[in-house]
């Protein structure tokens, strides 16, 4: 049997209790892998977050942007098999590596779109898992295979080569659940995804990379940097990624478009970046709006006019002081 195919959706709803070890293969997602002498310096200057004081044990968010300081891809960057690794929805991987490229000729950098197959380790004893498995300490330790990173307190990241994957797959004693189970746990942490459809959409601060800590404010120039630096010390940003929940009375399609009241009437809000739908057809997802709007401020799918979404409370602070 092919190991891809022993992973199952898990039907829940959002109180219920989760098994307390799970393991996800991670199809939606990949990895860019940053190899040479000039990695570190190449990608200080192309990406938001510090890549210079990055140490082998630490995780960061990022951000790489265009020359107008729009969004090709948001990312984790870690130390991985001797260079760095940034953890990406796979439909942004093409265009994201081909943009970050542009200039690597000039550098002795190495780009590549990385093989090594990507699993999640969730539940409350993932830690305790990882800590039987490694010899390290840290968000970020070598395991067999490859590399171990702590997205949260219940989740790691393992990047690990096929052989690895399919080892693990084989012998790990964990319910394997399909992907979306991690794609809820990004939705309720509120961390930016963004996808192919997203990019060239938003700055950073759209999608709250600045709250992530992914932006760093005197690491020198990176692409895109001016209109980072306007957003926030001249307060130009417009916009903030927010948590969303409401009922659904059919299965949603790839792309959803949200609608706001306006007195009676309804406007374009925005587009669902990712969404997640629980057993009861309660949806949650994450969605770019204007950041004035009211807290209480009523939603509704656009193709399911009589359903009814409200912005949920975030769990961090969009407060400008880092």
């Amino acid at each position: 049997m092919d190991w891809k195919n022993t992973f199952s959706p898990l039907n829940i709803n959002a109180d219920d209790v989760l098994p307390e070890l799970m393991l996800t293969h991670l199809a939606s997602w990949g990895t860019i892998q940053i190899v040479g002498n000039d990695a570190k310096s190449y990608l200080q200057g192309q990406v938001t977050c510090n890549v210079v004081s990055l140490e082998a044990q630490q995780m960061t968010f990022g951000a790489h942007c265009d020359a107008k300081g729009k969004v090709w891809s948001v990312f984790r960057i870690f130390h991985h098999n001797g260079g760095y690794a940034m953890f990406q929805p796979l439909s942004a991987i093409e265009a994201e590596l081909r943009e970050l490229k542009k200039y690597a000729i000039f550098s002795k950098a190495e780009l590549t779109h990385c093989s090594d197959i990507t699993l999640g380790l969730m539940g409350a004893q993932a830690q305790s898992w990882i800590d039987s498995h490694t010899q390290t300490q840290g968000d970020v330790r070598s395991i067999e295979g490859g590399t171990a990173v702590k997205i949260d307190s219940q989740r790691w990241l393992l990047l690990v080569n096929s052989e690895q994957a399919v080892e693990l797959v084989n012998t790990i004693e964990a319910t394997k659940v399909d992907e979306s189970l991690w794609t809820r746990f990004e939705i309720e942490q509120a961390y930016p995804v963004v996808t192919q459809a997203e990019q060239n959409e938003h700055i950073p601060q759209a999608v709250n990379v600045q709250a992530l800590n992914g932006i760093s404010f005197n690491k020198g120039c990176y692409t895109g940097q001016e209109t980072v630096a306007r957003a926030k010390y001249r307060g130009i940003n417009k916009r903030a990624m927010y948590i969303v929940k409401g009922n659904i009375e059919s299965p949603l399609e790839d792309v959803v478009q949200l609608e706001r009241s306006v007195g009676e009437n309804w406007r374009s809000a925005g587009q669902l970046m990712i969404h997640y739908t629980f057993a009861d057809n309660t949806t949650i997802g994450l969605v770019v709006l204007p950041n004035n709007l009211e807290e209480d401020t009523e939603l509704r799918l656009t193709s399911q006019p009589n359903t009814r979404w409200t912005i949920e409370a975030l769990p961090y602070s969009l407060s400008d002081d880092q």
